[in-house]
C-alpha cells in the first residue's frame, strides 16, 4: 500500500488561489456586476474544495483502521511461526510501521490544507457578500436615476404639449383678429363708395386697350415712315416684319411686292443688335421665316438678312423687343421654389420628330433640370458649360411656345409648353439658377456672343 498525492485537489487548490490573485489585481478595473460573478466563482469552487478535503479526512482515517488491524494481525502471526517465516512477518510488521508514520504525515499535510481552504472560503464569502451589497447599491441608484431620467422626459413632454396648446390658441386668436380686420376693411371700402372702385377698374382696363391700339397705331405708322422713306429713296421694298414686337409673340417675314422673290427660295438668316447701326450677333439656327422672340432678345432689335438671286435685302424690327407684362415678377416668385413643375410635350428627340404626344414634365431645379413622364426619368443634369436652352428658332407660329434644350452633349430635346408665358419662365427660371452656379445658360453660339 501507497499513500499518493490527489493531484485532483492540489490542481483545485492552485485554480482558486489564481482565480483570487486574479481577482484581486482586477477588482478595480471590473465592473460591480463582473465582480460579484467573480467572487460567487471562487466561493463555489473553495466550497467544493472543502467537501473533497473532508472525504479525503475520511479515507485517511479508514486507512489507519486498517493499518492497525493489519499490525494486530501481524503481531499475532509472528508469535506462532519460527523460522524464515517470521522474519517476513517482522519485515511486513516494518512496513506497516512505516506506512503509518507517512499516512500520519499526509495528514498533518491535509489538516494544514483544510485550514487554507477555510480561510479561502470565508475571505470568498465576505467579498461574494460585499460584492452583492455592491451590486444592490448600484442597481438602486440606477433605478433612481431611470426614475429621474423618465421624471424629465414627463417634464417635457408637459412642456411641449403646454406649448402646443399655446401655440394654437394664439394661432387661432391671430385668424380671429385678422378675419376682423378684414372684415373691418370690407365694410369701409363698401362705405366709401365701392362704385368708384369698379369705375377705375373699369378705366384702367379701358386704358390697357387703349394703349395697346396707340402701340399698334404707332408701329403701323413707323413701318409707313419706313417704306416712303425707301421709296424717296428709290430703294425697292420688298419684304416687311410681321407681328408684335414683343415677348410671347412670334414674327414672321412676308413678301411686300410682287418683284419680290417667294420666301422660300430665299437664303434667311436672323440676327439680334443693341442699337439701330450697332454690332449685329448671329442667331444660330435662326434661319426660317418665322422667329418667336426669346428672353435673352429682350431690349434688343431684330434682324433679317435676305439672300435671293445675289441681292441682299436687310429688314429690322422698328424697335426694340418689349417684355411680356407681369412676368418678371412671375419669375421672381418661381425663384423662392425649390424645384419647378412645367408640363411639356416632347416634339423632337436628337433632331428627330418624336410621334407620341404623351405629357412629360420639366422640372427647373436650383442645382439641375430633369425631364420625368410619371416616375420615368428621360434626362436627368446638372448645369454645366455643356447645357444649352433657348427659344426654338423657327418652326411656325408654334415657336412662342416652344423651347430648344441640351442636356449634354449627343441628347438634345425640342419641348412645347401649354403657353408662352409658361416657356419663357421657364427659360428665364433656369438661366437665374443657372447664373448662380457661375454657368451662362443660352443657345447654340450665344456664349461667344455675349461674352465679347
Amino acid at each position: 500500500m501507497e499513500v499518493k498525492e490527489d493531484s485532483k485537489i492540489s490542481s483545485m487548490k492552485e485554480v482558486v488561489a489564481r482565480e483570487t490573485a486574479l481577482l484581486l489585481e482586477q477588482q478595480k478595473r471590473l465592473s460591480v456586476r463582473d465582480l460579484a460573478s467573480k467572487f460567487e466563482k471562487g466561493l463555489a469552487a473553495a466550497a467544493k474544495l472543502s467537501d473533497e478535503a473532508r472525504l479525503k479526512e475520511a479515507a485517511s482515517l479508514e486507512k489507519h483502521v486498517l493499518l492497525k488491524k493489519l499490525r494486530d494481525a501481524l503481531e499475532a502471526l509472528r508469535g506462532r511461526v519460527a523460522g524464515k517465516n517470521k522474519d517476513d512477518v517482522e519485515e511486513a510488521i516494518v512496513m506497516v510501521e512505516a506506512l503509518a508514520v507517512q499516512l500520519t504525515q499526509r495528514e498533518g499535510e491535509l489538516i494544514q490544507e483544510k485550514d487554507e481552504v477555510k480561510k479561502l472560503a470565508t475571505f470568498l464569502k465576505q467579498a461574494s457578500q460585499d460584492a452583492k451589497k455592491l451590486v444592490d447599491e448600484e442597481r438602486a441608484f440606477a433605478r433612481a436615476e431611470i426614475e429621474n431620467a423618465r421624471a424629465a422626459v414627463q417634464r417635457v413632454e408637459e412642456a411641449l404639449q403646454e406649448h402646443e396648446r399655446m401655440s394654437r390658441a394664439l394661432g387661432k386668436q391671430d385668424l380671429e383678429e385678422l378675419m376682423k380686420d378684414v372684415h373691418e376693411a370690407r365694410r369701409i371700402r363698401m362705405l366709401h363708395k365701392p362704385s368708384k372702385v369698379m369705375d377705375m377698374e373699369h378705366e384702367l382696363q379701358a386704358l390697357r386697350i387703349q394703349l395697346a391700339e396707340k402701340s399698334k397705331h404707332y408701329l403701323k405708322l413707323q413701318k409707313e415712315a419706313a417704306m416712303s422713306k425707301k421709296g424717296k429713296e428709290n430703294t425697292p421694298y420688298l419684304y416687311e416684319i410681321d407681328g408684335a414686337e414683343a415677348l410671347g409673340s412670334y414674327l414672321v417675314i412676308y413678301r411686300c411686292s410682287d418683284r419680290a422673290p417667294e420666301i422660300s427660295e430665299c437664303s434667311i438668316q436672323w440676327y439680334r443688335s443693341t442699337s439701330e447701326g450697332g454690332r449685329k450677333e448671329l442667331i444660330s439656327g435662326a434661319t426660317k421665316s418665322v422667329y418667336a422672340p426669346e428672353p435673352f432678345d429682350v431690349g434688343r432689335f431684330l434682324e433679317v438678312v435676305i439672300m435671293t438671286d445675289g441681292q441682299t435685302i436687310t429688314v429690322r424690327t422698328t424697335a426694340p423687343i418689349d417684355p411680356a407684362a407681369g412676368l418678371g415678377n412671375y419669375v421672381e416668385a418661381l425663384v423662392r421654389r425649390h424645384d419647378t413643375e412645367f408640363n411639356v410635350v416632347i416634339i423632337q428627340i436628337n433632331g428627330v420628330d418624336n410621334q407620341s404626344q404623351s405629357i412629360h414634365v420639366l422640372h427647373v431645379g436650383k442645382m439641375r433640370m430633369k425631364l420625368c413622364k410619371g416616375k420615368t426619368t428621360v434626362a436627368k443634369e446638372y448645369y454645366s458649360n455643356l447645357m444649352q436652352l433657348c427659344g426654338v428658332r423657327g418652326g411656325g407660329n408654334a415657336a412662342a411656345q416652344a423651347v430648344y434644350w441640351q442636356a449634354k452633349d449627343g441628347q438634345s430635346f425640342v419641348l412645347a409648353f401649354e403657353s408662352e408665358r409658361e416657356r419663357n419662365a421657364a427659360i428665364m427660371l433656369a438661366r437665374r439658377f443657372a447664373f448662380d452656379c457661375n454657368i451662362m445658360l443660352a443657345g447654340p453660339d450665344d456664349r461667344a456672343a455675349t461674352g465679347t
